[in-house]
Formats: structure tokens, C-alpha cells, sequence
């Protein structure tokens, strides 16, 4: 879940302005290769080049700052190329992105807020790219009719939840509230790319930037959330932010076709799922007034195998031992999820507040035992 943007994407524009491409030989003045070595800190974003031509670029990211910091490849306009969140501090990431040429910058956010420390980055055209794996093209279409198809979804489940808000019926309204994001959360990575959408409709009162009044600037499902769990009333206020969340969830689902998608950006796509889970779900930090983390904790391991199973026979021919472990570790994490299942025909689930510390702890480490190996499937996929 992302902090506010400063300035709205067009995805139109995204889609025309970055194509996926491989094989490109110009050099650039990327030590190590075409690995760009980057420095975040509290104050400052270090990057150990300027140019790099297109294709394949790779960061090497140590956050060398006292807070968890977020990286991303951008436009200057704020379009997200590729990105890595909660790095936290003393820790390394390895990101994996394809690009075309033209002008980016590398953007360092520390404490995942604001508009970050940058630096500008040069793509350089070169020789002709090679052919991309037709198999590829084909999960990259794939993956787009299923983004499609959950903000579709989502929609009419948005707009029964904001009916109940709208009638001040709180008990249907708790009823809809988890099902009206699963397509959300299966697709984040997606709905991130548009940076205006995410801060409007799925931000925690903790995400909200420096100067911003949560009785006048916090919206969403949060929002929401809050005065029906907490609360426990609608007002006129209230009544208006459904409204509003279905207009922004129209927006999204109206974007989502168009959004810019590549077999990296798919796979680096499904770990920060896995990240959101770990950084929010596990934590219960998400859904921390109806306490149906696990719903949404579900809809992203589904919204990561969905990406990872498109990509899957390019990543096994490269990373067979890779393909091997992620089926391992899925399997594991799907079944362990399913014992909180109070309806297995559905998605209800245990409400968090009643798992335990120990029962946590098996989930982080299920959790994490996904994310080690998923972490790597940019790089096989790109191989």
C-alpha cells in the first residue's frame, strides 16, 4: 500500500511511453555490468550510474539509512517503471526491470512516504533488441485479461459495500467490506502503478503524508473501516466516501486494461504482494478494526501464484531447482491459510484478533519461506 503521489498518471501515456525489451549490447557506464549500484540513506539516494541502454536493467539496492526505504524506477512525472518497498534498513534487494529508452529517474523514499530523493537516469537506445519468447508475450496477455477481470469484479462488490454505507446499514456493510477487495488486493501491484489511485482508496491513517488532516484527507476502504469497526456509526461523511471509492474504483477498473505490464514487472510484481502480506497481514496491522486480514492475505498469495504460474514454463526451462521450491512453498502457504477458513466455499476466515502470537509466527515463517525463492523469479524469467 502506497503513500500519496504527487501527481497523476495517464495510462495512455505509460503504455505509448515504456515497451518491454531485451538483448540490447550498448554499453553503459553501469559498473558491474549493467547492474547500477544504489545507496539509499535518511537523506539521500546514491547511484553508481547515469546511463544504462535499454533492455534488462538491474539495481543493486543497499539501504544504508536508519528507516525502511522504497526504491522505484520512474518517469519524472511519477509513472512507476518498477519498484521495491520495505527495504528495511541494513538490508540488500536485487530489482529486475525492463526498459525503453528515454528519460527515468531513480527515486529513493525513505520511510516509503513523500517524494523521495532522485536521480536521473538516461535509457540510451542501441542495436535491435531481440525477439522476446512468444511464451512471454503470451503470459504478459494473460496476466492483463486477469487484472481486467478482478477490477470487473471488484466493481459491483464496491458498489454493494458503499450501498449499505450509503443506507447506514453498519452490519451488511462489515458483510461486504472483505469481499469488496479481494480483486483489489489480488492486483495491487497493478492499481500501484497508477500512483493516485492507491492513496485514495486503500491508505491506512499511518500512511498519510506529513501535513495531511485525516478528517479531510483520509478516503477508502480504511476510512471506512474505522467507523464502522471503531466508530460504529455512518454519517453523512461516511456516506460520501462510498461514493467517492466507487467513483475511484470505476476509474481503476476503467485504467486497468491499459496499465504497463512485463514479464519482470509480473514477477517483481507477485514478491511485493508477498511483502504486503508480510508487512501488513501478519502483522494485523492491515484490516486493524475488522480484522479480516486474512481475507486480504489470501487474495494476495492468489494474486502472486496467478503471475508466477503465467510465468512459470519460461521460469522453469531457465530455474528448474526455482520452479521446484516455488510449487513447494505455494502449496504449503495455500494449505496452512486454509485451516482459518470458517466457510471453505468462501472467503471467510478466522477474524485475526483470534489467531495467536504462536499461530502468527508459523504464517510469517510460511511467508517468508515463499518470498526467499519468489525474489528470484525476475531474474529467471529474464535470463
Amino acid at each position: 500500500m502506497r503513500a500519496v503521489r504527487l501527481s497523476v498518471v495517464t495510462a495512455a501515456a505509460t503504455a505509448a511511453a515504456l515497451t518491454a525489451v531485451t538483448g540490447c549490447t550498448e554499453k553503459s557506464d553501469a559498473k558491474g555490468g549493467d547492474a547500477i549500484q544504489v545507496t539509499a540513506a535518511d537523506s539521500t539516494c546514491d547511484t553508481s550510474a547515469k546511463t544504462v541502454p535499454a533492455g534488462q536493467v538491474t539495481l543493486k539496492i543497499e539501504n544504508k539509512g536508519s528507516k525502511a526505504t522504497e526504491v522505484e524506477i520512474v518517469f519524472p512525472d511519477d509513472r512507476i517503471v518498477s519498484e521495491k518497498e520495505n527495504i528495511g534498513p541494513g538490508t540488500k534487494y536485487t530489482l529486475t526491470a525492463e526498459v525503453k529508452a528515454g528519460s527515468y529517474e531513480i527515486a529513493c523514499r525513505p520511510g516509503m512516504k513523500g517524494h523521495g530523493v532522485r536521480q536521473k537516469l538516461t535509457v540510451t537506445g542501441g542495436k535491435a533488441a531481440a525477439r522476446r519468447d512468444p511464451r512471454l508475450d503470451k503470459a504478459v496477455a494473460a496476466y492483463r485479461a486477469y487484472a481486467q477481470e478482478q477490477a470487473d469484479a471488484t466493481l459491483p462488490k464496491a458498489e454493494a459495500f458503499a450501498k449499505a454505507v450509503k443506507a447506514g446499514d453498519i452490519e451488511t456493510a462489515k458483510k461486504e467490506f472483505a469481499d469488496s477487495r479481494l480483486g483489489w488486493e489480488r492486483t495491487e501491484p497493478v492499481a500501484e502503478s497508477f500512483g493516485d489511485i492507491d492513496p485514495k482508496v486503500d491508505v491506512r491513517e499511518d500512511g498519510l503524508e506529513e501535513g495531511q488532516d485525516p478528517a479531510t484527507d483520509w478516503t477508502g476502504w480504511h476510512r471506512l473501516e474505522k467507523s464502522l469497526w471503531q466508530d460504529k456509526k455512518i454519517g453523512d461523511r461516511e456516506k460520501e466516501l462510498a461514493g467517492r471509492l466507487v467513483t475511484d474504483l470505476t476509474d481503476w477498473q476503467k485504467r486497468v486494461g491499459k496499465a504497463e505490464i512485463t514479464p519482470t514487472s509480473m514477477a517483481n510484481g507477485a514478491k511485493e504482494l508477498l511483502d504486503e502480506v508480510a508487512t501488513g497481514k501478519v502483522t494485523g496491522e492491515e484490516d486493524r478494526y475488522s480484522h479480516t486480514d486474512l481475507s486480504d492475505f489470501k487474495g494476495n498469495v492468489e494474486g502472486a501464484q496467478k503471475a508466477y504460474e503465467l510465468l512459470k514454463p519460461v521460469a522453469k526451462e531457465n530455474d528448474a531447482a526455482l520452479t521446484t521450491e516455488l510449487d513447494k512453498q505455494f502449496a504449503a502457504l495455500n494449505t496452512l491459510l486454509d485451516t482459518y477458513r470458517t466457510d471453505k466455499s468462501s472467503y471467510d476466515f478466522t477474524s485475526y484478533d483470534k489467531v495467536g502470537k504462536d499461530d502468527r509466527k508459523e504464517l510469517s515463517d510460511a511467508v517468508n519461506a515463499l518470498a526467499e525463492p519468489l525474489s528470484k523469479l525476475a531474474a529467471a524469467v529474464a535470463k
